[in-house]
């Protein structure tokens, strides 16, 4: 049996499935959501190589047809050619109002597709089969959805709830160990920001999850995305406390950017980094204990993970350049940058009192 987690907005409640063999079960889970035994599948190369054949016959088992779009992998992927690329193509399937569109991929198809899903015929039902632990862990969940321009990660998009999200923890075997690794940076982050207990367990069961614990990374999964639907319940459209999912992602994301949105640095990294970074900078202002830093690197270090700039292959540019970049995230209010601080593990917060000071010394340490 697989796990559930429900996300119960009013009028657009939906069910987490959790579990291992999902996607040959998948016809069963996705036909009372259809008017016709049909759906579009978008995927990316890589994914549909290992797995399409498999969702293929899990929906025919059901007697669901499928037609698929394949894109090229990588976080390139969520630009506007893409986008239009997919909204062209859903309506040359004939896709109506009453279809539904299928997100089968990593966080970069996840968001992509549901944007798609948001804007065609002023909205469709989509489903998300998400293939990556960042996906099945952050991404998948929530309703966010949205592209990538030249001035930033995730600037345009829709909140768009999906209708259902089908886990198969048994596809986290095909991941390469450092897309693993990247979505383990958005398990820790769930941890930091909200549940010391799970942050413990994590320290203990990290190393057999990376190994393969199926066990423990269904239960990771299934607290990582318990902890989001809990915090999107209460404010699904990120008016206050959802903004704190984003613990890492102001320095990740500036990170992400000036290393061109490429392998240099995968999104999960990023976070972890900034994550990191946030609780140095909350230690530096006095907010946690210095220990909490030292912890959370420690974690990250054990793990085999990225923790510092040095980390990351390449030149990056100056602290000044870096604290631009963040100026251009979506977490600006009123010209004010946002942080995601801590006052330990556990216990995070969103405050705009941060001085440009601090922050500029913090990444100018970091660089040396």
């Amino acid at each position: 049996m697989a796990e559930q987690v429900h996300v119960n907005l009013p009028g657009r409640e939906y069910v987490v499935e959790i579990g291992e063999g999902l996607l040959g079960q998948a016809g069963a889970y996705v036909a009372p959501l259809l008017r016709r035994p049909r759906v579009a599948v978008i995927s990316d190369e890589t994914v549909a190589g290992l797995h399409l054949e498999t969702l293929r016959a899990g929906l025919a088992a059901d007697g669901i047809a499928m037609e698929a779009l394949l894109l090229p992998p990588g976080e390139a992927t969520k630009c506007w050619d893409a986008l239009t690329r997919c909204v062209e193509w859903l309506l040359d399937q004939q896709i109506e109002r009453g279809d539904v569109v299928v997100a089968f991929g990593g966080g970069v198809i996840g968001d992509l597709v549901g944007f798609a899903a948001s804007v065609l015929r002023r909205g469709v039902r989509f489903v998300q089969i998400p293939t990556s632990l960042l996906a099945q862990v952050d991404s998948s969940v929530g309703g966010k959805t949205g592209i990538n321009t030249r001035h930033g990660k995730n600037l345009v998009g829709a909140f768009h709830q999906p209708s259902l999200v089908l886990a198969d923890t048994s596809v986290l075997g095909t991941l390469e160990p450092r897309d693993f690794l990247a979505g383990y940076g958005e398990v820790v982050k769930y941890g930091l920001l909200g549940d010391a207990a799970f942050f413990d367990w994590l320290e203990a069961q990290g190393p057999a999850l990376a190994a393969g614990d199926s066990a423990a990374r269904i239960e990771a999964v299934r607290r990582s995305v318990q902890m989001k639907a809990d915090i999107v319940m209460r404010d699904e459209t990120e008016q206050g406390e959802r903004a704190l999912l984003n613990l890492g992602h102001t320095f990740g994301h500036a990170l992400e950017a000036a290393t061109g949105y490429s392998d240099r640095l995968l999104h999960g990294e990023g976070v972890a980094i900034g994550c990191a970074l946030a609780f140095e900078l909350s230690a530096r202002m006095g907010l946690c204990a210095q220990e909490a830093p030292s912890r959370v690197r420690a974690h990250l270090r054990a793990m085999g993970m990225k923790v510092d700039l040095r980390d990351i292959d390449g030149e990056l540019p100056d602290a000044e350049a870096l604290l631009a970049l963040m100026g251009q995230d979506k977490k600006v209010v009123e010209g004010q940058l946002r942080f995601i601080l801590a006052r330990a593990i556990g216990d995070s917060f969103v405050t705009g009192e941060v001085a440009k000071a601090d922050v500029l010394t913090l990444l100018t340490d970091a660089l040396a």
